[in-house]
């Protein structure tokens, strides 16, 4: 895909605010690399199989795992299905004495 250079200089005029300048980061002691960012990825993705080694993606397919394994880590699955499935609240309570 080639851009225009026009195009190319309008994409980083609208981004600028989002551009990292790691020349400034770098003089001023901040990290500059992205691992902490693999790291959380890589703990998002790591549930995807019990093998030690990582899979290849469609990116159709992993937005909605990633969704779905994000709101895991984060407590929300439940109140994401109550909010899809309204019954489902008063089910917990029918496992609950089933247990």
């Amino acid at each position: 895909m080639l851009v225009k250079p026009e195009e190319f200089i309008g994409y980083l005029e609208n981004n600028e605010s989002f551009i990292v300048n790691y020349g400034d980061r770098y003089r001023h002691g901040e990290p500059i690399t992205s691992s902490f960012v693999e790291s959380a990825v890589n703990q998002v993705v790591s549930k995807r199989s019990v093998k030690r080694q990582q899979m290849a993606w469609r990116p159709a397919h992993a937005q909605g795992l990633l969704q779905v394994r994000t709101a895991v880590l984060n407590e929300q699955l439940r109140s994401c299905f109550e909010r899809w499935y309204p019954t489902l609240a008063s089910n917990e309570h029918a496992h609950d004495i089933a247990a």
